[in-house]
């Protein structure tokens, strides 16, 4: 068995953003039929101001409607062992993207990215902080969380993840 392609979404408090698009990218995969080709995993830039907390309750009520389960998953931080864990680490926008770029070893930084880059045509590179806005915001997420999901299996299938 080929060794999982490993995926790690980050965003600032871990509540948010970045779980939605683990239980997306999850959920996607399985459908795809490849759960087992993937270990995916979520933390924040300021995890520890929402450590061990689940996802806001606008996110997994949001998520729920859609089928994505979100319940078991908590809030972590990003920590140094994470740049060597994983293949690949994409944030939800360019600041935690630069907060993610000043932690990790010049070595590692190749594995930094955008999670919207595999979302193609979009215009947009950022999947935006729905925190302190309405539920729709959360709806917003989940929609752009999609499209890059399914962009990023795309991308694997067609061998352009490079470990």
């Amino acid at each position: 068995m080929a060794p999982r392609y490993r995926i790690l979404f980050v965003c600032m408090g871990n509540i948010c953003r970045s779980p939605i698009a683990e239980a997306v990218t999850r959920a996607i995969a399985q459908r795809e039929g490849l759960a087992t080709a993937f270990e995916l995993d979520s933390a924040g830039t300021h995890g520890h101001y929402h450590a061990g907390e689940a996802p806001d309750a606008r996110a997994r009520r949001v998520a729920a409607k859609r089928g994505y389960d979100l319940s078991r998953m908590r809030a972590r931080s990003v920590i140094d062992a994470d740049f060597g864990r994983f293949d690949r680490i994409l944030a939800m926008d360019e600041a935690n993207l630069s907060l993610l770029r000043r932690q990790c070893a010049e070595e590692s930084r190749s594995r930094l990215g955008l999670f919207l880059d595999y979302a193609t045509g979009l215009g947009i590179s950022e999947v935006p902080d729905p925190y302190y806005g309405a539920e729709s915001g959360f709806e917003r997420v989940l929609d752009l969380c999609e499209l890059a999901a399914t962009g990023l299996l795309a991308a694997y299938k067609r061998g352009e993840l490079s470990r």
